[in-house]
């Protein structure tokens, strides 16, 4: 069954039929369903009384323990002002406390508190419940094969591990 973008490819062979459209049926179509899918997650994040950026980094601290702004900032890819707002808020919420590091007093690390940890527990099953639900169109062996299709086109964009 076609969908919205294969009428932007039809109209684009009749317009330009001396371009090679086809990388926007891919690039079309990732993008429509980045937008479908952060919505989705948005509503889920919702129920929680976070959003995308807080779910994030009360995460990654929940599956790696404690880190310093520095490691989330990484982790998140921003800029060292937006990974300080967002420890300010979850702070001020009273989700992560930020301390001095004992063994190097420049350093400062961040942890959940307990009310972190309770709420990223609550939290992550319904995330996880959501995106099961978003790809459950697709087969458990198609999921993998697509999954190594984008590592593979991350990767040759430069996008590498951060242990790499």
């Amino acid at each position: 069954m076609p969908d919205h973008v294969d009428h932007i490819l039809r109209q684009w062979a009749e317009a330009r039929p001396d371009l090679d459209v086809s990388p926007m049926g891919v690039i079309g179509r990732l993008t429509r369903l980045t937008r479908v899918m952060e919505g989705e997650l948005r509503k889920t994040f919702a129920r929680h009384d976070l959003d995308r950026s807080s779910f994030d980094v009360l995460a990654t601290l929940r599956r790696a323990g404690t880190l310093t702004p520095a490691d989330l900032m990484r982790s998140a890819m921003v800029t060292s002002g937006a990974i300080t707002q967002r420890l300010d808020r979850l702070e001020e919420r009273g989700l992560v406390v930020r301390a001095p590091d004992e063994t190097n007093g420049r350093r400062v690390l961040v942890d959940l508190t307990e009310q972190g940890r309770e709420l990223i527990d609550r939290a992550l099953p319904d995330h996880v419940d959501t995106e099961h639900r978003l790809l459950s169109a697709v087969s458990p062996e198609e999921r993998d094969e697509l999954a190594v299709l984008l590592r593979n086109l991350l990767r040759s964009l430069g996008d590498v591990a951060l242990d790499d």
